[in-house]
């Protein structure tokens, strides 16, 4: 099938879907919005995985479709056009779907892939900690094996759609003792159990994506333990390599949703007639152009022609670039930029506060500039 053929088939199954039964859902969900319809987006996680397009990525030995890099860029570009809802699975299909099978057993990859391609297995990650957010390796929840499985106690934050998952892969101190990136374990938890309480953070928009997660005790089997006990550090990373697919182009076409509001509303005010707001929209469309191409170099990148920090670059590019527009929006509304309505705030308004974090969340901008300067410019450690 050529590319075109693809696309037409993309285009066509999302729009015969989109304008039917789940024609409440297109253009919910996502940051800031993540309680909009969500037992709908359920429902439409399992649509898509009947479609085959869950694990489009994915190798066909794990149940996935095999598709190409080029084919991928596809579906998500067209996903982001049609007004896909944001997933509510996207962590278990982007980042603990792909790790099972990259690093799991035989029996790991058989008992969990299929809940995942099925869109019927809800995951979330429990990796940042507090005081151990940007800084992974000085996680301090620990995991002790007893008779009757592993055992786990200790506290995560900021674990994103937490208070809708089934399963969370929890990075822990296994081994007594140790410091840093040894002694961790990689464990897959169940999250329905009297051990694991999930408590809701507020956020500027008034609503709660993000959780902190308590773990007292909580269980899972012996065998839930992903590559070797003590050797998570491996496998954690492993699982943030995957963050830099191709989704990223999808979220660049929602990007460019944001910025035609944000033209519409400049039009809408007349701010457009301003010199300085037309130079602010160019610069938007110049970056968001930037953006594509970087993604795209990315992508076609093999191991050897690797930097090794291109996600890094990519993650400063697109926070710095989205919470900027997000200050264009408020800025070429004037003074209503400033009113809530009855109804809540408005998607400028909620995209505007949802961008403030861009810069802190998946690591802050000086996180991302040190990793930066160590792997790549080979500059000192900062010892402070």
């Amino acid at each position: 099938m050529s590319l075109a053929d693809f696309r037409g088939e993309v285009q066509a199954w999302l729009r015969e879907r989109l304008d039917g039964k789940f024609a409440a859902v297109v253009g919910t969900g996502g940051p800031g919005r993540e309680h909009e319809h969500v037992e709908e987006r359920k429902a439409w996680e399992q649509e898509l995985a009947r479609g085959g397009w869950v694990g489009l990525g994915w190798p066909r030995d794990a149940g996935g479709r095999g598709a190409s890099i080029e084919e991928q860029v596809v579906f998500y570009e067209e996903y982001a056009r049609a007004g896909g809802p944001g997933r509510i699975n996207h962590l278990g299909e982007q980042l603990a779907g792909p790790t099972i099978a990259a690093f799991g057993t035989q029996e790991q990859k058989d008992r969990f892939l299929p809940g995942i391609l099925q869109g019927t297995d809800i995951w979330c990650q429990g990796y940042s900690e507090p005081g151990a957010g940007s800084d992974l390796a000085a996680v301090r929840t620990t995991a002790v094996m007893r008779e009757d499985g592993w055992h786990i106690d200790g506290q995560k934050v900021w674990t994103s759609l937490t208070q809708y998952a089934d399963w969370c892969f929890v990075l822990a101190r296994s081994d007594a003792g140790s410091e840093r990136h040894r002694g961790l374990s990689y464990l897959l938890v169940p999250m329905r159990q009297p051990g694991v309480e999930v408590r809701p953070i507020v956020q500027l928009t008034g609503t709660s994506e993000f959780n902190e997660v308590f773990f007292d005790d909580a269980v899972t089997a012996a065998d839930n333990v992903v590559g070797e006990p003590g050797a998570g550090w491996r496998v954690a990373m492993g699982t943030l390599a995957f963050e830099r697919g191709v989704s990223t182009l999808g979220q660049q076409v929602g990007f460019a949703h944001d910025l035609d509001q944000v033209i519409a509303a400049a039009i809408s005010s007349g701010a457009v007639e301003h010199d300085a707001v037309k130079d602010q929209i160019v610069e938007a469309w110049a970056g968001l152009q930037t953006l594509r191409h970087s993604a795209l170099r990315t992508l076609n990148n093999d191991a050897s022609s690797s930097t090794g920090v291109e996600a890094n670059v990519s993650k400063l590019l697109w926070a710095n670039w989205h919470q900027r527009l997000g200050e264009l929006a408020m800025s070429v509304q004037g003074a209503a930029a400033t009113v809530v309505d009855g109804d809540g705030f408005s998607p400028l308004q909620t995209m505007f506060l949802a961008s403030r974090a861009g810069t802190i969340y998946g690591g802050s901008n000086e996180v991302q500039r040190n990793i930066i300067a160590e792997r790549f410019w080979g500059l000192p450690k900062d010892r402070a």
